[in-house]
């Protein structure tokens, strides 16, 4: 079968490249062909366009960038006439993605869908064009199968592919990983600022502001693979903070505690079990734009999963560096600590067991071949 795949930033591609390989062993025929990363690259299949090239973040962002997605959007169109494939699978990444959904319908393609659009929490109306364009919908989270029922549309829960890409990882000595990024011996704590130029800016200078109130710790930037360290560099003003790059599940291994950017960031810090504080500013019109339209009680997908507040978000004006080191304090604290990692072995059992990745290239294939 040919399986033409559109995953977009590095979650996408973390997902897409576990789904390449779950649909090799499915069908050992398989011709893939993706937009994604360098991940999905090593998987197998060959890469279209990188993620890098439309990784605008934000309403204005989008807006300022809107003839370049354009442009993307008419060669990924031409591009996918030219492989003719047998389904099309979009990786979540919305905005790109269900244009590209409508037209790929309309022309007579199979159209899987895997990681749902957040239709969940803003712009409910989507749910009709999906109805209308997607075959089939593979979700992760177990809300969101729910949600779709009460819009008269049948989706199937998989469970979470992190599950799998943490248990499948390779296992690093922490002695061997101190020694390797030049770490002390103090505990970790871990900076998850983001995968994009425009966060990152806005998350990191923050995060970095409190350094100097935790002399007993080490801080450490978890660098996204699509910026270079030079990048981070402008921000590093403290020599007790180390940065390494592509490396943030074997640095949550080790960690004792983690700031994150509010995305998958804070499911896979929850998942470590390393207690952490949600942080997220974006920009102004952004924000208030967000704001009217998003219908979520909180930002964090920990606290959505568990439709409680399990970890502490620090959403735009309440991003400070007071209120970080007070949050940070607290988590610090045995019995916060304990609270939380209670709460975060409930979190994986409604999050299923392994295998969605190879659960999704069943149904996928199964439902080609029932065609043929």
């Amino acid at each position: 079968m040919r399986y033409y795949i559109l995953a977009g930033e590095a979650s996408g591609d973390l997902h897409g490249a576990n789904l390449i390989k779950a649909l090799k062993k499915t069908d050992p025929a398989a011709e893939i062909r993706f937009w994604g990363g360098d991940l999905m690259q090593n998987a197998g299949g060959q890469l279209v366009k990188h993620y890098k090239e439309r990784a605008f973040m934000g309403f204005t962002e989008v807006l300022l960038n809107l003839r370049k997605l354009f442009k993307l959007i008419s060669f990924c169109k031409d591009d996918i006439a030219r492989f003719k494939p047998d389904v099309v699978i979009f990786i979540d990444n919305s905005g790109f993605n269900l244009r590209i959904a409508k037209w790929a319908k309309a022309e007579g393609y199979k159209t899987n869908y895997y990681i749902s659009p957040q239709v969940w929490a803003s712009r409910a109306g989507r749910v009709k064009a999906i109805k209308r364009d997607i075959d089939a919908m593979f979700v992760i989270l177990p809300f969101v199968k729910p949600f779709y029922k009460t819009h008269g549309y049948d989706v199937t829960f998989v469970g979470h592919p992190l599950i799998d890409a943490i248990a499948d990882r390779t296992l690093v000595d922490e002695h061997q990983f101190r020694t390797t990024h030049h770490l002390s011996e103090k505990p970790i704590i871990a900076l998850l600022p983001g995968s994009r130029k425009q966060e990152i800016t806005k998350m990191l200078s923050v995060m970095l502001s409190v350094v100097d109130a935790f002399s007993n710790y080490q801080f450490v930037i978890a660098g996204a693979p699509s910026q270079d360290f030079e990048f981070y560099q402008s921000f590093i003003k403290h020599t007790d903070v180390r940065f390494i790059s592509n490396k943030t599940y074997d640095l949550l291994s080790f960690s004792y505690a983690a700031l994150v950017t509010s995305g998958t960031a804070t499911l896979e810090t929850a998942l470590f079990k390393v207690p952490q504080v949600v942080c997220y500013k974006g920009s102004a019109i952004s924000y208030h734009i967000a704001k009217r339209i998003i219908t979520l009680k909180y930002i964090s997908l920990v606290n959505l999963v568990m439709d409680k507040e399990v970890v502490t978000e620090l959403i735009q004006n309440e991003f400070t560096k007071e209120r970080l080191k007070a949050e940070l304090h607290n988590i610090l604290n045995t019995d916060a600590r304990q609270t939380m990692f209670h709460n975060y072995y409930e979190l994986e059992q409604k999050l299923g067991g392994k295998g969605a990745s190879e659960t999704t290239a069943t149904h996928i294939y199964n439902a080609l071949k029932s065609k043929l």
